[in-house]
């Protein structure tokens, strides 16, 4: 019926089965930015922001969203995540903060939901950490920048 692998022949959603394919070592990295007001970037540096260390916290929530994956996405498989980072590039002549997650295993099925919900969670939490200061805040560009590991072998983004 159709060629999406979370899909039958009868067009039900099912997780796909990796019951046959060999553990490797899974890699991906994801990125996105949040764009703000420079006077709420400034507030994020000079880690003045009431509620606390806004990217110690993001990058916790990051971490902790990246191992809950499979209970937020329905179709995704549990994995044995063997590695998570979350990193931040603060932007002063943009105003933003650049996210980058790396997320790593080995398994029979690859890590990319794991780095996309990464940076998307600690997009969200730099914006409830700052949105008193600046409900114009915008999370934008969450992309997979790359992955290796599996079957398809590796992805690098090209811009």
């Amino acid at each position: 019926m159709s060629s999406f692998t979370h899909l039958d022949e009868k067009g039900r959603v099912r997780m796909v089965d990796v019951t046959e394919k060999k553990p490797t070592v899974r890699k991906a990295v994801a990125g996105g930015s949040v764009f703000m007001m420079p006077e709420t970037f400034q507030l994020i540096k000079d880690q003045k922001v009431k509620k606390g260390n806004v990217l110690e916290t993001a990058r916790i929530a990051g971490i902790m969203a990246a191992k809950k994956t499979p209970e937020l996405i329905p179709m995704c498989h549990p994995l044995h995540l063997t590695h998570v980072r979350v990193d931040f590039d603060p932007d002063e002549t943009h105003c933003c903060i650049g996210i980058r997650a790396a997320v790593r295993t080995i398994d029979q099925t690859g890590v990319e939901m794991e780095a996309l919900t990464a940076v998307s969670v600690a997009a969200l939490t730099l914006y409830d950490m700052c949105k008193s200061y600046d409900r114009e805040m915008r999370i934008s560009d969450i992309q997979l920048l790359e992955k290796s590991g599996g079957k398809s072998g590796a992805f690098k983004r090209s811009d």
